[in-house]
């Protein structure tokens, strides 16, 4: 259901001037309707649409006249009018339409008259000579010429005439564009012009063969000929004038071609003319003189890229294709155009050249198409798949199928699909099948990667080809595939179009093919199958993109595929419920239902009758944990099909049911989507209930209604009205003091919808009006929110009491607005920069009131008498005029006082709150529509002089070099020093000496403070207090700061508003705007200055927003110097950068600061549609300054250039205008970063970074190898042609450097790290040789671009821009002595390398190896071979290959040469980092070769070697290295890992059943798991734990069979592994250790304590808890509390199965000894509670808090919900109480882990009472609802309701003392300016408290509880009665409207207010003697 407004149709009516009026007057007759007084009638309308039908009745009143009346008088002056009317009329009013189309029926007899009174008016009008006139003649001449037989007619009578006219037209056009140069509006006004001009000439032309009869007119004297001469001048000027719009040129080049097509003879050599003129091939001598002197410049000059193009488009457009009317001339023509094109492909780069071209290329395949049909076997040939030309196009196409425009990506498919169609076309009639074309395109297209865009496209062309059973047939996973791909939001629409296109073509072809209905069964297996398996257990993301983008379209081609989906998801529904990370297929099964409802498959009434879904299972999906799981089960509810759809009770109640557990989502998403789908309810009950008023007051029809329906229309309207009543009581409800922003977000956007849907018409019937729901109450609730600190909430808030503003102030008392002013007034200046927010809304708000100037403004503010009392001036005028001056008047004397001392203002009266509220409130008024020009014009010239002088006073602190900490808190001299030097710099305009030496205002602020209050016009209390509340007050440097630059913010804003009361047609000083040109030019130069001088990025980011709406504002301006002003400003600002003159105050340091974004504001303020040419003009002159030619030129400029050009890549806005200089900048970063100036390398480097994510997007993944934001080699280079020179002679210069480069025993170099030093055996080196070594500084820049891009199976021949000159260059860069770049040698080489390439060339690097026995061995270049070679090996062994024999054999021979090389791996080779690398290859090989070994590869000879290299490492024998040396710990890492990888696969059954020798040889590790935990390194102990863990939990996990391999290497690991835990020193070990005994089973791991370190199991237990309480670590105290609480639950479980065992009395001994052996102690069992609340804090780190969680979920059956009380009543509920307060974690993670206590709870509860349907997998609200309920069942079955209420009762009433934190808040807030503390912004106290006590009373009332010992009671109620008391003292002590000015402690103290009162209400309960009489609880 989209919810669409309905457009309304606006039609302007005609009116007829006196004189024609009284002409028709003259010939009405009174009382008799003629043709006269019907157009009288027609004019006389106001009414448009009237007009319309009036019209329409004049052909038949017409037709009904005699033959004779032609003669009449009267007709004819009725066709002289409508000739006036039609001409005057716009071309766009749909009257001219009408009139057109009607007049087409007049009868022959009058046809004659109508063309003379036409013709007249026509001549008329091709008089007029205004330039600026002329866009309404050429309206009319097109409009003649559009099927309008009387326009045709004039047309053809007053030819010359109108050529003539269009003659003149195109020329004056042009002068006039001339003379306005530089003025935008009207040159783009005038190109308009120009363009309809040409249009309209061609129009003429084109029709010319029915206005001119014969050639008679190809006479070269006649005025036709010399008329068509001009024209053909002029196109051709225009097409070759570039200062003129595209659009302008490509038309004048359809009409170069239409007019010399008319004009040529004989037209058989038109086509060889136009290929001359394409190929420049052109002879004068056989060329028409006509020709020549037109269209000389064609001829003669060597035409610039983008003429050839529009020629091409001319020639494409113009000339006739069809018929092979153009023979062998037109064939070749058609030939030269594409090679005219392709050549051009890689010149033109501007985005929009680059549009063009492709949309004329799929013009270019079209015509070839309609040339084939008729065409001579030479063109089917040179038009074949095979050819060049297509060959050349597929070029094209996989070049651009991933360009970023959308446009060239679209036509680029056309061009494909074209493509195909050509092929076709010359191949019909062959009889070869499949054809090779198809067949090698599909095997391409399918061997590259999912992530490729283009593939999409084209596979798809190429289904429609060849039918998707012939693609399916290569590969079955092919559906699959693409689903997998769905994860990724940027691909899944091009997924979900391929799979639409595949399975509607897969469908087609089955229901042709196969009679039978079986077909459907293999398509549900093949397109449905998948897609349940993937909407159960796939994650988050894919299912989304799948339900949106795939499942529409499946259900839309097989809506019967619908019933197979639910019957399979209904099946597992109730079993498969999903979890928080998976929808399960509850979640599929709402999803389904949802999406078929949305789009009319199924009615929710089927849905529920059928039982396809019950409303238990519906709920269950509304509170479901998955996020999108509950969105699909309320979208289920909310989106129908048709918008009228009658809404059902049971939809009304579950809508409820989801409201109560829902509005507190953290996910802004789900919020809006939450928003969204109850807005579409909501308008659905607006929409039927309309229906309903209908059917209502048509009494048959509903007669009819009751008949067929059992609902009555007035039922259900009062149903609606009830259900929206409540859905409002329940939002207002969850205002509440404390509730969260999500929920206070949520209510106040549902109840705007609410508001917005329901606001009727007048004189409607409405069923719901908001207003009537609305009390005091509810208004003051509305009113708080503004005092939120989410700015979002008081946008809302605002929004909603506007909606209602009428309703809100009626219920207002006039002493509660004055408060409210009063609040806003002194927020306006508090020292919390979100009060002057709350401030500006509550001004704003009240502005609206009528009362405010009597009831709070008189007081402040001077009355007027004459403005008070003028009704005519808006209200909201006049109270915005006196706000604006009462706080203008108070910001000017603040600002005087500020001058005396910053200091001050910074701590009792910071100004920027005064000019926010200000801002506010003159961004709410209509300006458009003021009544006081004079007084606002006069406020406007205040407020910007008050601008400059509040920006005077703080500017000096946000300009100096060191803005952030400008007050002198050291007594160091130096800081002394340093801080002189800044003021000396800035010098402030302090008068006293506040800067000049550190101090603390303390009774000085009072005394300022108070003499700044008498200064006022206005004396408060407000101002009193403020007095003798701040003795003291430390001005911190943050505070001064935030004072200035937020000062200068509100400043910029201030004026960026301001300037735009400017009206855009202002020219001169005395305009009726409120603000004039002069004061524009000075904040314009206010501007300039702030953000070339600010240091702070605060102040000049914030100036850059108010610039950016004032060079918005010039660009659009009519006034010639102000639209001037950018470029002026632009190459001032550029000249300054290029002069670097020692006195320039630009800032060189903190990236430029604010020049950069001075520049980005002047060059995206141009228009879109412009030339761009300031753009240009930068980019070349910053170009230029980046990468200067000279060395010596100096550097501040080229680091201004930088940092500039790094911001305008970094702008969106500038889109692909951009584009064109991305290759400049690359090279310009790579060159600066070989500067030797540091400032110069950073700033390349940022910008490098910058380009990095221009060309290749946004990364969106961590995956830094990821394939998404890369492209293909050729993509790369031939979008930057003039980067593929540039680099590979780069890499070239690198590689060169490196061969000189001596080896070295140590490198270090600025890229080097600690772990970059080699060792080497080469000979020591000399100091001369050492000072020689030169590392390239670019090496690291040209290596991280080159990794980026990747080689595609669609490079062909045709490519001259190869990636192969790269690879020799990239594998010598592997000999770099730097590690890091050897190491991304290895990554860049990758992409270069072709899949089915990449054997060979591993076999060329290990050949390139040294054996043991070479004279000269260099580490570094075996490091870097190796390094290549396993990064390559890495990239072949996961790549989809197909275990084929070519990859077998490719592999065995890899196998074969390492073995050759495999001395580099053992103790032969010195070089330890070396040998890791090499041990790093034979691990990888050795990991994917043992999953090959499943496949039947004997290896036996492989691990025989793996086992020879283990034996001779140093693992076996003693380590002779301390750690201290390089490459020790990686070699021991390396040796690890292939020790472990062998040991996994020499346990597998292959090698352990086989009966070969070698097997059984190979069986035996050298090394066992044990031997590796010993090890003295914790690396190694580190590596071989990682592993123990992860083969436990795939035994755990079942994912290895039974008494599969790795088991027996886990058997009698225990006591190894306990010893290690009570002697492991290392902390991550010791934490692996812990973590592996959690895993292992107790009854293995308990008896082995005593034997390994002498512990029983209660002894352990203590240990663990110790380790709780002793860990530093948050790892191992979280993993050691998870192992202590297995140990109680073990020990405790085993004693309760021995206790009841033995008979009263008859214990043996052994059974008393194993039961005290078992037999937890009380004190270790209370500390061990006592932990697990200590990680339940909420301070607590996320992964403590987990940990919880999960001992809480694991303890809940035995100890939670168990039928015993087993840990007694305390602890047990003191455990609930942690669940509690994990299910209000802020962290979403944490509740969902907390809620699967309840998910056990209810499943046990579920199995044990055999319910139907129990809620389980919930989300927080619900699972806390649900946790409270099972405590309360659990109190009856344990008989502790008496005892457990009172604890209930103590939870409920809460337990903080006030009076302490009242005072602790007090101060916070005033020490701390932002930070908010530690804070929880989900928990909701009164959430909690409101489900507790509903639990409560419950219990109460079902078990008739009373309780006769009052002592507990009188106890909790004295201390309820004594908080009751101190709340309400706290409350009357706080100020006035203190939910504003102290909102935090009234908060709190509103919410203990609520609580008290509960918890009295209940205890009042318990004391009644007889609990039975209260019957109604609910109260």
């Amino acid at each position: 259901m989209v919810l669409k407004k309905k457009k309304e149709i606006q039609v302007d009516a005609f009116f007829l001037h006196q004189q024609q009026l009284e002409k028709l007057q003259m010939f009405s007759k009174a009382g008799e309707q003629n043709l006269a007084s019907l157009l009288l009638h027609c004019a006389q309308l106001s009414d448009g649409i009237q007009q319309i039908q009036c019209i329409k009745q004049i052909i038949p009143l017409v037709k009904k006249m005699d033959q004779n009346s032609a003669c009449d008088p009267m007709v004819k002056a009725c066709l002289d009018v409508l000739g006036e009317t039609y001409f005057s009329l716009g071309a766009k009013n749909p009257l001219k339409k009408v009139l057109a189309s009607s007049l087409n029926g007049l009868p022959e007899q009058f046809m004659t008259l109508a063309v003379q009174s036409f013709v007249c008016c026509l001549r008329e009008e091709l008089k007029t000579t205004d330039v600026y006139l002329y866009r309404k003649v050429l309206d009319n001449l097109t409009s003649c010429m559009e099927d309008f037989s009387l326009g045709r007619a004039s047309i053809k009578n007053l030819f010359e005439e109108v050529l003539q006219f269009l003659q003149k037209s195109l020329l004056d056009i042009q002068e006039e564009n001339r003379k306005n140069h530089g003025n935008r509006i009207v040159q783009t006004q005038l190109m308009h012009d120009l363009l309809i001009a040409i249009k309209v000439s061609m129009m003429l032309v084109q029709k010319l063969q029915e206005n001119i009869q014969g050639s008679l007119w190809k006479h070269h004297e006649s005025f036709v000929w010399q008329s068509m001469c001009s024209l053909l001048k002029s196109s051709t000027n225009f097409l070759m004038d570039a200062t003129l719009l595209q659009t302008v040129q490509t038309t004048s080049g359809l009409a170069v071609i239409l007019y010399t097509k008319a004009m040529y003879e004989p037209v058989e050599e038109l086509p060889a003319l136009v290929s001359d003129l394409l190929l420049g091939s052109m002879k004068q001598a056989g060329v028409p003189a006509w020709f020549v002197s037109n269209c000389g410049s064609l001829c003669t000059e060597e035409l610039p890229d983008s003429v050839l193009l529009f020629l091409c488009h001319g020639a494409l457009a113009m000339l006739e294709w069809k018929n092979g009317s153009m023979g062998e001339n037109g064939e070749k023509l058609l030939l030269d155009i594409a090679s005219v094109l392709l050549s051009l492909s890689s010149e033109l780069k501007e985005s929009s050249m680059a549009t063009s071209l492709s949309r004329i290329l799929a013009i270019w395949t079209n015509s070839a198409l309609a040339a084939l049909v008729s065409g001579s076997p030479d063109l089917k040939i040179k038009l074949n798949g095979n050819s060049d030309v297509i060959g050349k196009l597929l070029e094209y196409i996989y070049t651009h199928w991933e360009h970023p425009l959308d446009a060239v990506r679209h036509q680029t498919k056309l061009i494909f699909k074209n493509l195909l169609q050509i092929h076709q076309t010359t191949i019909t009639g062959s009889n070869e099948k499949p054809d090779p074309f198809f067949a090698r395109l599909i095997k391409r297209l399918l061997s590259l990667e999912w992530h490729v865009k283009g593939k999409y496209a084209s596979l798809g062309c190429l289904v429609e080809c060849v039918g998707t059973e012939n693609i399916l047939q290569l590969d079955r996973t092919i559906p699959v595939q693409i689903l997998d791909v769905m994860n990724d939001q940027s691909l899944a629409p091009y997924a979900s179009d391929l799979l639409e296109t595949m399975f509607t073509n897969h469908k087609a072809h089955f229901t042709l093919s196969i009679q039978e209905s079986t077909w459907i069964d293999r398509w549900h297996d093949i397109w449905v199958s998948p897609l349940l398996v993937i909407l159960c257990e796939g994650n988050h993301d894919q299912t989304t993109y799948i339900i949106d983008y795939y499942l529409p379209k499946l259900l839309k081609c097989s809506p019967d595929s619908l019933s197979y989906m639910i019957k399979i998801l209904q099946a597992s529904a109730d079993a498969n419920l999903g979890s928080r990370s998976t929808r399960g297929a509850l979640g599929a099964l709402m999803a389904c239902l949802r999406t078929a409802r949305a789009h009319g498959h199924l009615e929710l009434s089927t849905i529920m009758s059928n039982g396809l879904v019950s409303t238990e299972c519906i709920k269950q999906g509304l509170v479901h944990q998955h996020n999108q799981v509950c969105i699909d089960a309320l979208g289920l509810l909310c989106e129908t099909h048709r918008s009228t759809e009658i809404v059902s009770m049971e939809e009304m109640e579950l809508i409820q049911f989801f409201l109560m557990y829902n509005l507190n989502s953290q996910s802004p998403s789900v919020r809006q989507q939450i928003g969204s789908l109850l807005r579409k309810l909501f308008c659905r009950i607006q929409e039927s209930s309309q229906v309903l008023y209908k059917l209502e007051q048509n009494k048959t029809k509903q007669e009819l209604l009751e008949n067929s329906t059992k609902r009555h229309p007035l039922g259900i309207l009062q149903q609606y009205k009830d259900f929206m009543s409540s859905v409002c009581d329940r939002l207002f409800e969850v205002l509440f003091p404390g509730s969260s922003h999500p929920t206070r977000f949520s209510a106040l956007s549902i109840l705007g919808s609410i508001a917005e849907i329901f606001s009727a018409p007048k004189g409607q019937a409405q069923v719901f009006q908001l207003d009537q729901e609305i009390d005091s109450a509810r208004v003051r609730t509305l009113i708080q929110c503004f005092a939120s600190t989410f700015e979002e909430i008081k946008v809302l808030a605002f929004g909603l009491l506007m909606k209602l503003r009428d309703v809100a102030f009626n219920l207002q008392d006039s002493e509660n607005l004055d408060l409210l002013f009063q609040a806003a007034v002194d927020l306006s200046t508090s020292t919390k920069p979100y009060d002057c927010v709350t401030a500006s809304y509550l001004l704003n708000f009240l502005v609206h009131h009528n009362g405010l100037q009597h009831i709070s403004l008189g007081k402040w503010v001077e009355h007027n008498p004459q403005i008070g009392e003028n009704t005519s001036i808006s209200t909201v005028e006049k109270n915005t005029l006196a706000v604006i001056k009462l706080l203008l008047v108070s910001v000017e004397e603040e600002i005087f006082q500020a001058k005396k001392s910053l200091l001050q203002a910074a701590a009792s009266f910071p100004m920027y709150g005064r000019v926010h509220c200000i801002t506010g409130a003159l961004q709410q008024l209509p300006f458009n529509n003021l009544t006081l020009i004079a007084e606002w014009k006069e406020m406007v010239a205040r407020l910007i002089l008050m601008s400059y002088k509040l920006s005077a006073v703080v500017s000096p602190v946000v300009q100096s070099s060191s803005p952030e900490g400008l007050i002198p808190m050291d007594s160091n001299s130096e800081s002394s020093g340093r801080l002189q030097m800044i003021l000396h710099e800035i010098q402030p305009q302090d008068t006293n000496d506040y800067f000049m030496q550190a101090k603390i205002l303390t009774e000085h602020c009072k005394v300022e403070s108070e003499k700044l209050a008498d200064h006022r016009s206005m004396e408060n209390i407000c101002t009193e207090m403020r007095g003798k509340e701040r003795q003291t007050c430390d001005v911190t440097a943050q505070m001064v700061l935030v004072c200035c630059w937020r000062s200068m913010k509100e400043v910029s804003l201030l004026l960026g508003t301001l300037c735009k009361l400017l009206p855009s047609q202002a020219t001169s000083e005395h305009s009726d705007g409120l603000i004039t040109v002069e004061q524009v030019k000075n904040i314009g130069d206010y501007f300039k200055h702030h953000l070339l001088q600010s240091r702070h990025r605060g102040a000049f980011e914030l100036a850059y927003a108010g610039f950016v709406q004032l060079t918005e504002m010039l660009s659009r301006c009519n006034s010639e110097s102000l639209r001037k002003m950018p470029e002026q400003w632009l190459s001032c600002v550029l000249k300054e950068i290029k002069s670097c003159d020692p006195s320039s105050t630009l800032c060189a340091t903190r990236r430029s600061a604010g020049i950069p974004f001075y520049i980005q504001a002047l060059l995206a303020s141009e228009p879109k549609k412009s030339k761009t040419d300031l753009l240009k003009m930068t980019m070349k002159e910053l170009i230029s300054l980046a990468a200067p030619l000279n060395e010596s030129s100096s550097v501040i400029p080229q680091v201004h250039a930088l940092n500039i050009l790094r911001a305008l890549f970094r702008d969106t806005r500038l889109g692909e205008n951009i584009m064109p200089y991305v290759a400049d900048g690359i090279q310009a970063a790579i060159l600066g970063f070989m500067s030797p100036v540091w400032a110069v390398r950073n700033s390349s480097t940022l910008l490098f970074s910058a380009l990095i994510t221009r060309i290749f997007g946004v990364k969106r993944g961590k995956d830094e190898n990821s394939k998404k934001n890369r492209m293909t080699g050729r993509e790369f280079f031939s979008r930057f042609p003039s980067l593929y020179p540039f680099l590979l002679k780069q890499l070239e210069v690198v590689t060169n450097t490196l061969n000189r480069t001596p080896q070295m025993v140590a490198v270090s170099s600025n890229l080097i790290n600690a772990n970059d030093i080699i060792w080497d055996d080469a000979d020591a080196v000399t100091p001369s040789e050492a000072e020689e070594l030169k590392i390239h500084p670019s090496l690291f820049l040209l290596l991280l671009i080159l990794g980026r891009l990747y080689p595609s199976p669609m490079d062909g021949t045709y490519s001259a821009l190869s990636m192969a000159p790269f690879v020799p260059f990239i594998i010598r860069c592997g000999h770099s002595p730097v590690y890091r770049s050897r190491e991304m040698s290895g990554r860049a080489l990758v992409p270069f390398v072709m899949v089915n390439e990449v054997p060979q060339t591993v076999l060329c690097l290990l050949e390139g190896l040294p054996d043991f026995t070479s004279p000269c061995i260099r580490q570094n270049n075996i490091h870097g071979t190796l390094l290549q070679v396993f990064h390559l090996l890495q990239s072949y062994l996961e790549s989809k290959q197909l275990v084929s024999s070519d990859f077998q054999q490719g592999l065995g021979d890899i196998i074969t040469c390492i073995g050759t090389k495999l001395w580099l791996a053992k103790r032969t080779n010195p070089c330890l980092v070396t040998r890791a690398a090499c041990l790093d290859v034979l691990v990888m090989l050795s990991t994917h070769l043992g999953k090959f070994q499943k496949q039947g590869m004997q290896l036996f000879g492989f691990w025989e070697e793996m086992n020879r290299v283990i034996s001779d490492s140093e693992l076996v024998s003693s380590i002779p290295y301390s750690s201290a040396v390089p490459g020790l710990i990686q070699y021991l890492q390396s040796v690890t890992k292939l020790v472990i990888s062998v040991l996994s696969v020499t346990a597998g059954p292959d090698i352990q059943d086989s009966s070969s020798p070698v097997a059984k040889k190979v069986a035996k590790p050298s090394l066992s798991i044990v031997h590796l935990l010993h090890c003295e390194f914790h690396e190694v102990r580190l590596l071989a734990l990682e592993a123990i863990l992860l083969w436990l939990k795939q035994i755990n996990s079942k994912q290895i069979a039974e008494g599969g391999g790795v088991l027996c290497l886990l058997t009698d690991l225990e006591g190894t592994l306990l010893t290690m835990a009570s002697k492991e020193k290392n902390l991550q070990c010791f934490c692996k250790v812990l973590e592996i005994l959690y895993n292992m089973d107790l009854r293995n791991v308990l008896p082995k304590t005593e034997c390994f370190i002498n512990m029983n199991a209660n002894e352990l237990l203590t240990w663990s808890l110790n380790i709780v309480d002793t860990s530093n670590s948050t790892e191992v105290q979280s993993i050691a509390l998870k192992f202590a609480s297995k140990l109680v639950i073990h020990l405790l479980q085993n004693h309760q199965q021995l206790w009841p065992g033995c008979p009263n009395g008859g214990q043996s001994l052994q059974v008393l000894e194993a039961l005290f052996e078992l037999q937890i102690s009380e004190v270790v069992l209370k500390k061990w509670v006592q932990l697990i609340v200590y990680f339940c804090g909420d301070e607590q780190q996320t992964e403590m808090l987990l940990a919880a969680a999960e001992v809480l979920k694991s303890v809940t059956s035995f100890l939670l919900i168990n039928e015993k009380l087993i840990l007694g009543l305390s602890d047990t509920l003191t455990m609930w109480k942690c669940v509690v307060l994990l299910l209000q974690n802020e962290d979403l993670v944490v509740r969902d882990a907390a809620a699967e206590v309840i998910q056990v709870a209810q499943s046990e509860k579920k199995s044990s009472e055999g319910t139907e349907f129990a809620l389980r997998i919930v989300n927080a609200p619900m699972a806390l609802d649900l946790a409270f309920g099972v405590l309360c069942e659990q109190l009856q079955r344990w008989g502790e309701i008496r005892a457990g209420v009172l604890i209930l009762l103590e939870w409920l009433l809460g337990d903080s003392n006030l009076k302490e934190d009242s005072e602790t808040s007090a101060t916070e807030e005033d020490d701390y300016l932002f930070d908010k503390g530690e804070v929880n912004f989900w928990a909701e106290e009164l959430t909690h408290v409101s489900q507790l006590s509903k639990h409560l009373l419950l219990l109460i009332s079902m078990t008739h509880l009373t309780l006769p010992d009052h002592r507990e009671l009188n106890r909790l109620s004295r201390i309820a009665l004594d908080q009751a008391q101190l709340v309400g003292h706290l409350l009357r002590e706080l100020p006035p409207t203190p939910e504003f000015s102290k909102t935090t402690e009234f908060t709190r103290l509103a919410i203990q207010n609520e609580r008290i009162s509960v918890c009295l209400k209940i205890l009042n309960l318990l004391k009644s003697d007889d609990t039975c009489k209260n019957e109604n609880l609910d109260k």
